[in-house]
């Protein structure tokens, strides 16, 4: 029996890099980790192994996950600061782009000189409806909603939304809704961003 082997073997020192070992363990594997040189480099062999492991494996998230997200912190902060929750209306095919002329002529809705590709800015929420400025410099990913239905009405610029087998070209003004469970994805064709209404709509 060789009871370094075995501690190695026994799976803690595992435990231990993922942060999972008991402050029992934790304690057993640093007292190895003193008296024995070749556990602290199990430790990091293990270490290795799972960054790899994790490289290899990772998945990177969609494009719109970023700006969506800041949009959202940011419409907090403002609400923290006074500012008045509002429903903008539901965007239809009826709709034209002065039907948010209030949102869209603020002095804070523009895009920053150093944006990153894809910037959205929140101008009303609900359960039932999430509402955006967007502006798209290039390209969106490709994704597929199935509780959402995804609405854009163009303000400036032109694109084409690809959605399944169709292109859409679309110009300021145009509307277009996205059908559920449908592969889509916007490429701008224009030479300045894309600027559109971003409403998601819950289909539940």
């Amino acid at each position: 029996m060789n009871p370094i082997q075995d501690f190695i073997a026994s799976g803690v020192l595992e435990l231990y890099v993922m942060g999972a070992a008991t402050p029992e363990e934790a304690l057993a594997v640093e007292q190895m980790v003193a008296a024995h040189p070749e556990i602290r480099q199990e430790i990091e062999t293990i270490s290795q192994a799972m960054e790899s492991y994790a490289l290899a494996h990772a998945v990177a998230p969609r494009d719109v996950v970023k700006p969506l997200l800041l949009a959202t912190i940011d419409y907090m902060e403002r609400m923290k600061d006074g500012e008045l929750p509002e429903s903008p209306p539901i965007v239809t095919a009826q709709s034209r782009p002065e039907d948010y002329a209030s949102w869209l002529n603020r002095a804070d809705m523009v895009l920053p000189p150093d944006a990153d590709d894809i910037y959205a800015r929140i101008i009303g929420y609900t359960p039932a409806a999430t509402t955006a400025i967007a502006w798209i410099k290039k390209m969106t990913d490709y994704e597929v909603h199935k509780d959402e239905y995804e609405r854009f009405l163009i303000v400036e610029g032109t694109c084409d939304i690809i959605a399944g087998d169709e292109t859409h070209s679309l110009k300021a003004g145009d509307f277009f809704a996205v059908p559920l469970h449908t592969p889509h994805m916007l490429k701008v064709t224009s030479p300045e961003p894309c600027k559109a209404i971003l409403q998601r709509l819950s289909a539940a």
